[in-house]
C-alpha cells in the first residue's frame, strides 16, 4: 500500500485512479484505501477482472518481445502505470541491452514510484503528462532527448482508449502519434469493447462511478479504426487472452481486444 508519507502534493488520496486500481487487480502493493474499494466493487460484479488484468500484461510481454525481435530498441509507454515486473525496459533489454524507454502516465503516484524505480537506470525516463494532449507529450524536452522519432519506435497504448471519451477524439490522439512515427515504427494498443456482455458493461459503470475513470467502450470496428495507417501484425486484433496461442484462454465477460500494427 502507498504510504501517507509517500503521498506526492496534490494527489488526493479519497479520489480513485485508474492505474492504482490496475495496481492492486495485478497484486501490486501502490494503492490506496479508496482504490481497493473500486477494485472491490468491480471483483464484486466482474470478478474475471484480475485475471483480465493479467492477460493484459502478457499482452504486453509478447508484443514487445516481437517488436524488439524486429529491431525497435526504443519505446514510448503512453499510460504507462506503475511499474509491474517484468516492465517494458526490462522485456526489451533482454534482446536489446542499450534499449531506451519513455514511460508517460498522468498520475502523480505513478511518476513517483517511476521516478524512483528508473532513477539508478540510464536510458529511461518517467514524464508526467496526459495522453490527451499528445503535444504536450510529443513536445517534452525528456521524451525527444531521449526518443528519436526519425526511427522506429514502438509506442503502447494499451489500457488506455477506453478511458478517452469521446469528445476526446481519441482517433485524433492516435493519429497525432502515428504522425511523428517513422516508417517501421509499431503502434501496441488495446480498449475495451461494447462486445463486453451487457451486464460487465453496465455493472463496470457502477463500479466506477464518481471516479474519473469513467470507461468508454467501442465497437470492435471502432477500435479497428485507430489502426489506420498500420499494418496489423497476425492475429490482428483480438481479445488480449487471445494473441498468441500460447495465451489462449477462456473469454471474459468484459472483453479487452489488442493489436499490434506496423506502420509502412
Amino acid at each position: 500500500m502507498v504510504e501517507p508519507s509517500r503521498v506526492p502534493t496534490g494527489v488526493d488520496p479519497g479520489v480513485p485512479s485508474a492505474a492504482r486500481v490496475y495496481n492492486y487487480l495485478l497484486d501490486g502493493k501502490d494503492h490506496f484505501e479508496i482504490d481497493r474499494n473500486v477494485a472491490a466493487r468491480l471483483l464484486a460484479v466482474a470478478p474475471d477482472s484480475r485475471l483480465l488484468a493479467q492477460a493484459q500484461r502478457r499482452f504486453i510481454a509478447g508484443a514487445v518481445r516481437l517488436m524488439a525481435a524486429q529491431g525497435i530498441r526504443q519505446f514510448l509507454d503512453l499510460g504507462a502505470g506503475i511499474p509491474a515486473s517484468p516492465s517494458v525496459h526490462e522485456i526489451a533489454r533482454e534482446t536489446h541491452p542499450d534499449a531506451r524507454v519513455a514511460y508517460v502516465d498522468h498520475d502523480p503516484v505513478v511518476t513517483l514510484h517511476n521516478e524512483v524505480i528508473l532513477a539508478v537506470e540510464d536510458g529511461l525516463v518517467s514524464v508526467e503528462a496526459d495522453v490527451r494532449d499528445p503535444e504536450s507529450v510529443l513536445g517534452d524536452p525528456r521524451i525527444t532527448g531521449l526518443i528519436d522519432f526519425s526511427r522506429p519506435v514502438g509506442v503502447l497504448l494499451v489500457g488506455v482508449v477506453h478511458f478517452i471519451a469521446e469528445e476526446e477524439d481519441a482517433p485524433g490522439v492516435v493519429r497525432a502519434f502515428r504522425d511523428r512515427m517513422a516508417p517501421g515504427s509499431h503502434l501496441l494498443l488495446s480498449a475495451g469493447t461494447a462486445e463486453s456482455t451487457p451486464e460487465a458493461i453496465e455493472q463496470l459503470k457502477a463500479a466506477t462511478a464518481g471516479s474519473p475513470a469513467q470507461p468508454t467502450f467501442r465497437t470492435h470496428e471502432q477500435v479497428l479504426a485507430l489502426f489506420e495507417g498500420f499494418d496489423l501484425v497476425e492475429p490482428g486484433l483480438v481479445p488480449v487472452q487471445h494473441w498468441r496461442p500460447e495465451f489462449d484462454e477462456p473469454d471474459t465477460g468484459l472483453r479487452i481486444v489488442g493489436g499490434l500494427g506496423r506502420k509502412p
